[in-house]
């Protein structure tokens, strides 16, 4: 837990709480955070749950994905799938986190004004 503690806050630069509840170890992600976003998720430790590339795939929003990528890399993590586009929507990537589990990376289009 620690370790994917320590990685997910170097990554997205917010601070996960800790709470223990003896076979059940959960990080808390902050609701909300500086500049925007946030998510109501937490990591959970527990059995029988196991790191894995099955199943959901978690998307978090960020403003720059490229940057995050670099966080991913520098903490531990392996980048999966590089930026790429998805049209209008914006842009993806996908990383492996410390502990083995699959995540992905959303930014918006860049809006463009016209004068």
């Amino acid at each position: 837990m620690e370790r994917a503690k320590k990685f997910y806050e170097s990554v997205f630069g917010v601070e996960l709480k800790v709470q223990d509840f003896g076979n059940l170890i959960m990080a808390w992600f902050p609701a909300t955070r500086e500049g925007g976003g946030g998510s109501a998720g937490s990591l959970v430790k527990a059995e029988p749950y196991a790191p894995s590339h099955e199943g959901m795939l978690v998307y978090f929003h960020v403003n720059d994905i490229d940057k995050t990528l670099g966080k991913v890399a520098g903490g531990g993590g392996k980048i999966i799938n590089t930026k790429r586009s998805i049209g209008e929507r914006g842009f993806v990537g996908h990383f492996e986190d410390t502990e083995g589990n699959r995540v992905a990376l959303l930014e918006n289009a860049k809006t463009r004004t016209t004068v």
